[in-house]
């Protein structure tokens, strides 16, 4: 007996100097009990603050009433502000999508979209903030859409900080935010090549979060952005998780990006379908620019005759 207990000693001190076994990987979509619709919605408001407007029951109950992404920008609370908002996500078991939207230099090469932070060490204050406000809550984050695609028109220096700043905003949200999905946008189909969107990713710190997103803000079919997906990741030589936005992709591309006539309202958000999640990440009826069928409206703004037109395909 004797020589037994000192056998499951030393087993038992052995067993200390083994390595930890990994934590599971976190999983936001068990941990709660579908998306999170956000009730101040850019189309909720509007038809909830226009009710006797003939088009508001329309806009709401084919868009207000959907889980739809909610974009952030330069906030000096930020912290606190996307704590808030995950917050009232996680009372309800729900899962809030939330898209950082920040970088310096934002939409620089298009300029429809510009502004964030005034300064790298800006920027890194305000995504770590961002990070922390989730904490361990469960939430989806899409992390600055156009970033990597939107920089032909920057110096190698300008890249370089770029794809520094994004490096560190997947770190954040791996250090900061364990119950979080975070994904890098990789843009679309028709931008830019699937090689290169890889060596990019690569470089801003894929590995560091679940995956990528594609297709945010624009139309190109679920089938053709996940053709476009499952190449990139060929050339990231791994399988990444990646999800697709379908807000306005129900009648595929058409003619142009900008605010185009004829496009549709696409599947509202879901688990599966092709991609890790479809999901709306875009708002449908939020200008994306002073172009197109509405060329007075400021990128940004709801417009409820975009949302008609994303409704009657139109």
């Amino acid at each position: 007996m004797k020589i037994l207990k000192t056998l499951a000693a030393m087993a038992a001190a052995a067993a200390l100097l083994l390595p930890a076994a990994p934590a599971a990987a976190a999983d936001p979509i068990g941990m709660t009990s579908g998306f999170y619709v956000n009730p101040d919605s850019l189309p909720a408001v509007w038809a909830r603050t226009n009710a006797g407007d003939s088009r508001a029951s329309r806009i709401q109950a084919s868009i207000g009433s959907q889980p739809i992404a909610r974009w952030f920008g330069n906030d000096s609370s930020i912290g606190s502000t996307v704590a808030s908002y995950v917050g009232r996500a996680d009372g309800q078991d729900k899962l809030p999508v939330l898209v950082a939207y920040n970088i310096p230099d934002r939409d620089i090469c298009a300029g429809h979209s510009g502004g964030g932070a005034g300064s790298v060490s800006a920027y890194r204050t305000w995504i770590s903030s961002f990070a922390a406000g989730i904490g361990t809550k469960p939430a989806v984050v899409i992390i600055e859409p156009d970033a990597l695609n939107g920089m032909d028109c920057m110096t190698q220096a300008q890249k370089e900080e770029r794809l520094g700043m994004l490096l560190y905003a997947t770190q954040m949200f791996q250090q900061k935010a364990p119950n979080t999905y975070a994904y890098l946008d990789a843009g679309n189909a028709g931008w830019t090549n699937a090689s290169t969107i890889a060596y990019r990713l690569d470089q801003a710190g894929i590995d560091n979060v679940r995956g990528f997103s594609v297709n945010v803000s624009n139309f190109y079919t679920t089938s053709q952005s996940v053709s476009y997906a499952n190449a990139v990741n060929g050339y990231l030589g791994t399988t990444k998780p990646f999800v697709v936005d379908t807000s306005r992709n129900g009648n595929g591309r058409g003619d142009g990006w900008c605010n185009p006539a004829g496009r549709r309202l696409g599947v509202p958000a879901q688990v599966g379908g092709g991609a890790e999640m479809l999901l709306w990440v875009k708002t449908p009826g939020v200008s994306d620019g002073p172009c197109g069928v509405a060329p007075s409206v400021p990128a940004g703004t709801f417009d409820p005759n975009l949302a008609i037109r994303l409704i009657d395909g139109v």
